[in-house]
């Protein structure tokens, strides 16, 4: 099955991904070492426990240096695996394959380490009724493809890009001159759903009564967010944002707000341990 996400562009990213590994007289040592005609067995697996994501991805890359490999993907994307997990077989042209290896292996790596990141916090929160988005902190080119990362792993993506949704923050506000009247302008331009950030409990009614969709409550800790809760008192949803990792967002989502960005779970997620190692004839 091909690989298809909305706004990506698979077979660019493909092509450019393997122009920029090969350079300009590509695989010189797999030229030079291995027969024309040779043949590879390898087999992908996992030296972490990971949540799996990105391996039709990585049979792209293989599929497309040679067209005529067999390729077995033994994981579903989403998959939670044991350490020593089997991901991937995949058989063809020696050199083709060896080319193919670390771009198919960096995307595996990259979009599993995101997912598996994801998914703990989504198991953070469980029960709290919380929802965990992710954030456009992401890196240039790849956005798309690590929130499918964190989609995966269990989270829900924020808006994509600055389009989606207006978002009122600290700058905004600080160009606008307050909340009110950063929210006013907003609201003269016929937007919807505006979400404003407030890091004060005294922004709080000024921003709700110029007509704020959404707040986000940004670099409050629990007692200051019940705080803030008790005023929005269920008026609009809430959003809690800043200072939040594995050790403080459980404490956050039992404060009883809706929603839950964290940054890091793209900005910061280490790859996951994969490899491909050679599996004789």
């Amino acid at each position: 099955m091909t690989f298809q996400l909305p706004g990506f562009d698979l077979d660019d990213f493909i092509s450019r991904t393997l122009a920029e590994d090969a350079g300009d007289a590509g695989d010189v040592t797999s030229a030079a070492v291995i027969p024309a005609d040779a043949r590879l067995n390898a087999v992908m697996d996992s030296r972490d426990a990971i949540v799996v994501c990105g391996l039709p991805i990585a049979a792209a890359f293989f599929r497309r240096l040679d067209p005529d490999c067999e390729v077995g993907i033994l994981q579903a994307e989403g998959a939670v695996v044991s350490k020593g997990a089997d991901l991937m077989r995949v058989s063809g042209n020696a050199r083709a394959l060896l080319t193919a290896e670390r771009p198919a292996l960096n995307t595996v790596q990259h979009l599993s380490g995101i997912a598996t990141v994801a998914r703990q916090y989504a198991d953070a929160v469980a029960g709290t009724g919380a929802t965990v988005l992710d954030t456009r902190k992401s890196h240039p080119g790849l956005r798309r493809l690590q929130k499918y990362a964190a989609k995966t792993g269990g989270v829900t993506n924020h808006r994509m890009t600055l389009s989606d949704q207006p978002m009122i923050k600290d700058n905004h506000v600080a160009i606008a001159g307050s909340v009110a009247e950063a929210v006013r302008r907003a609201k003269d331009a016929k937007l919807t759903g505006v979400v404003v950030e407030v890091d004060r409990l005294d922004q709080i009614e000024p921003a709700l009564a110029a007509g704020a969709d959404r707040l986000l409550l940004d670099n409050m800790g629990p007692e200051t967010l019940r705080q803030a809760l008790a005023i929005v008192n269920g008026r609009v949803p809430t959003e809690a944002s800043g200072g939040v990792n594995l050790e403080t967002i459980r404490a956050i989502a039992e404060t009883g707000v809706d929603f839950i960005s964290v940054g890091r779970i793209i900005q910061s997620s280490p790859a996951a341990d994969i490899g491909l190692d050679f599996a004789g004839d």
